[in-house]
């Protein structure tokens, strides 16, 4: 048994317990350097800890920053990724049978409401499984009272991450403000909620074995690309639900879903994008494709051209922004709950609800949005009176728009996207970051 342990109470009891019942263990740690002294002090102890009882202890060091940069993760995310690979990797190579972690209930808990917040669907909602493939939790029966009161009556040493016990990231939120919250209101909110848990995890099962017989007949594929077969698709319902779990391993989410299903009796020729793939409606099929590097980025050379445009470009979170008309940067990043003052030329967006491509083109007349904290909407003409800008300013204004239109359409029709910002001048209140946001789409236009 291989035993992930970062020095915490959680992975210290487990530890103990594992040693205690005569398994034959060896030990795993992760150093991310995201805590300057105290990952450092982390990975001594745990490498003394081992060595008191003459075990293998197998250390990795990562630059979790760099990781997560160079595939646009959040941190979270990132070190997720390092951690379980690092671990499969150990286990094949040393010839482990299992791996153990030390999730308990609490933090089952708090995974289910963060996949309630992010809108994962049923397959979300059982919290941390006891076994997925060769890992395993012993300790999710018991909350993190039971293994206070294991460490204190053992006497067992530990460390402390500090970071647990500040607001900073979505899940400390929901350990600290949201569930004291709830077990206030319903003394037995844990039990209530490990049952939940349980029933969910049983519905998901028979949900997912649904899903894979419909998804056997309505979807056929050859190589990289896939096809949907309208007619029989339309035997099942609800379709925005069925749609949404047939395209989401295309990266296709709950939102162009609903809008492939409102499509079905539309004409040929209309496409929705996601990150990784294209999906056609071609006649009674739909067609999903892998997006070739010529769909990200629309430029006067290509399709807009044949629109008669030369003012609309398509946006990805891996696009060239140096081919833009104007000097557009664009980042993500993982949210701590605070905004800062942003300037007229800085613009954020919660990334769960923006759907891409994002559309740069040109205002027009009629163009209508909601400015960020405004109720009503209003139309971009009367923003640049109030602005008092000049003809020439007007001229060269530009809108970024979220791509919950067929981008071809915005293309020849002048959009029928929401408006996210009037770009160095008004964000909108359309996908504003939120207590509930992970990750927010930072953009900033530089003075010009």
């Amino acid at each position: 048994m291989l035993l992930a342990v970062s020095g915490g109470r959680d992975s210290v009891t487990l530890f103990d317990l594992m040693c205690r019942a005569g398994y034959d263990v060896g030990v795993a740690h992760c150093n991310f350097h995201l805590r300057p002294g105290d990952s450092d002090r982390d990975e001594a102890f745990v490498r003394r800890l081992a060595a008191e009882r003459s075990l293998p202890c197998h250390v990795a060091q990562f630059d979790t920053l760099a990781y997560a940069s160079a595939h646009g993760l959040s941190v979270e995310e990132a070190a997720r990724d390092l951690r379980y690979a690092f671990f499969e990797q150990l286990r094949v190579q040393e010839g482990y049978d299992l791996v153990a972690t030390a999730h308990h209930r609490d933090d089952a808990i708090e995974t289910f409401f963060i996949n309630l917040l992010r809108g994962t669907g049923i397959g979300g909602l059982h919290g941390i499984p006891p076994r997925n493939n060769h890992v395993v939790r012993p300790l999710l029966p018991y909350g993190r009272d039971d293994i206070d009161a294991y460490v204190s009556e053992q006497r067992l040493p530990y460390v402390d991450d500090s970071t647990n016990m500040q607001p900073l990231f979505l899940r400390n939120r929901i350990r600290l403000q949201l569930i004291p919250l709830l077990r206030d209101i319903s003394p037995s909110f844990d039990d209530v909620m490990q049952s939940n848990m349980r029933h969910l995890t049983d519905a998901g099962t028979v949900y997912r074995k649904a899903v894979e017989r419909i998804r056997d007949e309505v979807l056929g594929g050859d190589g990289d690309s896939f096809a949907i077969d309208i007619a029989r698709l339309r035997k099942y319902e609800p379709l925005d639900t069925l749609l949404f779990e047939l395209l989401r391993p295309f990266g296709f989410n709950g939102a162009v879903a609903s809008q492939v299903a409102a499509s079905l009796d539309a004409q040929s020729g209309k496409r929705f994008l996601s990150p990784s793939h294209t999906l056609l409606k071609d006649r009674d099929r739909l067609l999903v494709t892998p997006s070739n590097s010529h769909l990200r980025l629309l430029s006067q050379e290509q399709d807009c051209q044949e629109h008669g445009r030369n003012d609309f470009f398509l946006i990805y979170e891996d696009t060239d922004l140096s081919a833009l008309p104007i000097p557009l940067a664009m980042e993500v990043r993982s949210y701590d709950g605070t905004v800062p003052r942003l300037s007229r030329n800085e613009a954020w967006f919660d990334r769960s609800q923006l759907t891409y491509p994002l559309v740069l083109r040109h205002w027009r007349n009629g163009d209508r949005f909601r400015p960020y904290g405004m109720s009503g909407t209003r139309l971009v003409s009367d923003l640049f009176i109030d602005l008092k800008l000049s003809l020439d300013a007007k001229a060269d204004a530009w809108l970024l728009v979220d791509g919950d239109g067929d981008a071809a359409d915005s293309c020849a029709d002048g959009g029928n996207g929401t408006i996210l910002w009037v770009v160095g001048h008004r964000a909108a209140h359309h996908a504003v970051v939120t207590p509930a946001t992970t990750e927010v789409v930072a953009f900033r236009c530089a003075v010009r």
